[in-house]
């Protein structure tokens, strides 16, 4: 796996002050995206155990909130089976911070109804997420007005009170 950028401090990818996480290689292909260098699975550096530990040094300050993964696709086959250690090592040295993810998979639709019935990844991974904002950015929906998310066909997911519910539950905006 390639990651695109890494940002030390983010408020604009979920609620307080975030690491961020751009992973590289997207499918979607969204016209008006606003990363689209990171299409190509190539883009990059390369991800390693040092760039765990570097984003793990990040997380250690008390005012980080939690870490925000987005790109790219995180829910690519390749980038899900990237970033598994990366969140396994989160949950355990941090489990009071939260992980934020975006994807342009739906959840219920792609990640639950067809990911984790392929790759056993998708439910681990799931299993780390917080929140999930979904949806493809669609250029003719976008909103400037929206709260972490680029158009009005994304939804912003509790991930882990929608897999115990077996419906989306949204997250409270407030």
């Amino acid at each position: 796996m390639n990651y695109a950028d890494i940002k030390r401090v983010d408020v604009a990818n979920g609620p307080g002050v975030r690491v961020s996480l751009f992973v590289s290689g997207c499918t979607h292909h969204c016209k008006g995206c606003f990363n689209e260098v990171t299409w190509d699975f190539h883009y990059g550096t390369e991800f390693t155990k040092d760039t765990e530990d570097m984003i793990l040094e990040y997380l250690k300050p008390d005012y980080i909130s939690g870490i925000t993964i987005l790109g790219g696709e995180p829910f690519e086959h390749v980038n899900q089976i990237g970033l598994l250690p990366l969140l396994r090592r989160i949950k355990e040295q941090f489990p009071n911070k939260s992980i934020w993810c975006f994807s342009g998979y739906l959840f219920d639709r792609d990640i639950v109804g067809r990911m984790c019935k392929e790759w056993d990844e998708t439910e681990e991974m799931l299993s780390y997420i917080d929140v999930l904002v979904d949806g493809e950015f669609m250029i003719e929906k976008k909103n400037l007005n929206l709260r972490f998310k680029g158009s009005e066909n994304q939804r912003t997911i509790r991930v882990k009170e929608s897999l115990e519910a077996g419906t989306v539950v949204l997250w409270d905006e407030k």
